[in-house]
């Protein structure tokens, strides 16, 4: 994978920037770490320039995202109900828990687009519920950009700072993530076994 994403770059220069990181927020597996890190290195070594990385992975972040926002506009939540009310169990929420986010998203869910964009399991998966809740486009679209646009600084600059030392990116980036996937899967776990429907 990370061969491919490699040679895609070097070819495809910011362009493939851009289509790797809209692809990355449509299909989490391809990690936004390495994309960036690896244009990060580019830059180190005088192949790429800041400005236009930074232009390019935030402006395809942005349209990736927008992609999962557009498809909840499409759905709306109350087409979940009846998912909801069959596997509730196993989604650790009754339809009461629906609608109380959904009304939280509706006031504050912009703070929580941007924050999980620091996320790396729920980065592209917020943005779901984001469109189900009808947030405005103007909205998500700018708290994404600039959460985004964040993100993508750090990895940059980590990149850039490791030069030549791809290795030493992945070596830290893949336990991290690991990790933090048995801890959101113990967590699961312990909620489904604790959930009990709301007595109505």
């Amino acid at each position: 994978m990370n061969d491919w994403i490699f040679h895609l770059i070097e070819g495809g220069g910011y362009w493939g920037i851009a289509f790797l990181m809209a692809l990355e927020n449509i299909f989490p597996p391809i990690p936004s770490e390495v994309i960036m890190g690896i244009g990060g290195i580019s830059v180190a070594h005088g192949r790429m320039a800041v400005a236009p990385l930074m232009i390019a992975g935030t402006i395809g972040s942005t349209l990736g995202n927008y992609a999962w926002f557009l498809l909840g506009r499409a759905l709306g939540y109350e087409r979940l109900k009846p998912f909801v009310d069959r596997f509730g169990r196993w989604l650790t929420m009754d339809w009461e828990d629906v609608a109380r986010l959904v009304v939280f998203f509706q006031k504050h869910g912009q703070w929580v687009v941007f924050v999980m964009r620091f996320s790396p399991f729920m980065r592209t998966l917020i943005s779901l519920p984001a469109g189900l809740a009808r947030m405005g486009h103007v909205r998500f679209l700018v708290f994404t950009l600039a959460g985004a646009a964040v993100w993508n600084a750090i990895l940059v600059w980590a990149g850039w700072h490791l030069g030549r030392n791809f290795g030493a990116l992945e070596k830290y980036t893949g336990p991290v993530a690991a990790a933090g996937m048995v801890l959101l899967a113990l967590v699961y776990a312990w909620r489904v076994v604790r959930w009990k429907p709301r007595e109505r």
